[in-house]
């Protein structure tokens, strides 16, 4: 299962965690890790190459951690947008993905 984690501090997402795979077909194979790969990464890379934010990314097989260290509000609309659209496959893939 694809477990997805999102932090907050002073009631704004300062970052997120993602990891796990979705089994729902073999590596290289499921859509739905496809689907929230390419969500996240799109994320991470609007936040630094659009907004301009400061992020540290860790990055390795099934796993995915992104912390904003510049200012959060620049930022929210785009994680905001992550925590939803997440959210909305975790309602269509429940035994997949869960958001945290």
């Amino acid at each position: 299962m694809i477990k997805a984690r999102f932090f907050t501090t002073d009631n704004k997402i300062c970052g997120y965690e993602i990891s796990g795979h979705s089994g729902s077909a073999e590596s290289g194979q499921d859509i739905i890790c496809a689907f929230v790969s390419s969500a996240a990464y799109m994320a991470a890379n609007t936040l630094s190459e659009i907004v301009g934010a400061e992020i540290k990314a860790d990055v390795s097989d099934g796993f995915m951690k992104i912390t904003v260290l510049s200012d959060l509000s620049d930022a929210q609309q785009i994680l905001e947008g992550l925590r939803l659209h997440l959210g909305s496959l975790a309602g269509d893939y429940p035994d997949n993905i869960k958001v945290i």
